[in-house]
Formats: structure tokens, sequence, C-alpha cells
């Protein structure tokens, strides 16, 4: 990992209207994917407007690849369901991590992102400089589903005796 960069921290905030795989609700959890890397939250039982507040870390070494978020109804006793997938690129959020943003005002607004054809976000994205920290929250709306969103908060977490290149 001679190439790692820093950490990204990705709370997966919550579900706002999730499709309903079961009978009346469903099952969801979230899973991250970055490379070879793939980290999941846990299940949220017959809920399809979830509150998960669960981190998860990926190591970043490339911030040109894109993290893949998908969205499954877990089943007991057959394949979990689709919910839906997003996408969304890093590499806006690194490159304001790249700036020295040191004494500058806190709450001071980076770098806004805008939905388009080229992202999933549902509104706009703000990259914020707060309390030390370089964050970024987002909704992401899911594709190929009938419904459903998911809200994040991205951080940076820099490791002692790593050169951020």
């Amino acid at each position: 990992m001679e190439d790692l960069m820093g950490l990204l921290k990705v709370r997966v905030v919550r579900g706002i209207n999730l499709a309903c795989r079961d009978t009346t609700s469903s099952d969801p959890y979230v899973v991250l994917r970055m490379g070879k890397q793939k980290l999941k939250t846990s299940v949220k039982w017959k809920d399809v407007n979830p509150v998960w507040q669960e981190d998860l870390t990926l190591s970043i070494s490339n911030p040109l690849s894109p993290v893949k978020l998908e969205v499954y109804d877990k089943d007991r006793f057959s394949r979990d369901d689709s919910m839906g997938h997003a996408e969304f690129d890093v590499a806006p959020f690194v490159e304001a991590v790249k700036m020295d943003l040191a004494g500058l005002p806190n709450g001071l607004v980076v770098r806004t992102l805008h939905p388009c054809r080229q992202n999933c976000l549902a509104d706009e994205s703000n990259i914020t400089w707060k309390d030390g920290h370089v964050i970024q929250d987002m909704i992401l709306r899911l594709k190929n589903v009938e419904t459903g969103e998911i809200e994040l908060q991205l951080q940076w977490v820099s490791i002692p005796g790593v050169e951020f290149k």
C-alpha cells in the first residue's frame, strides 16, 4: 500500500423512502465498494426509512476510482433483493483535502457540487471546512429502482507518517 493517500470515513446516515421488497416493507443494508474493498452496514429490519449512522472506512490510493454503493433487502431464505445502486466521485473531495485550509473560518464552503447526468446527487452537495476537517454531506438518488435515496457524510482521515500527494 505504498500509494496510500489516507482514509475516507463514509458515514452512512440514513435511507429515504426506500423501495418495498417484502410485502409492506424492506430489510435494507448498504454495501460500499471501491476497487477491491467491500464494506457493509448492519441490516435495519422492516424499515424503508432506516437510520444507520454507521461509519465505514475506505483506504484511498486512487482518488479517480468511484465509490459504488448498493442497497439490498436482506432475505432469510432466498437471495437478497436489489434496492438500487449509486456511485460517487471522490476526486473533488480529495482536491479539497489537498488545499491548505488551516486558519480559514469554520464552516467555510470550499466547493459546491451540483446534481447532473454525470452523478447520482439528489441535491447540491457542499464540501466544507468544519472543526479542522474537510466534510462533505451528500444525498444520492438510487438508480434502477422505483424510489429511494441514501444520505452520506464523507470525512478525510490523515494517516500519521503518510505524505499526502
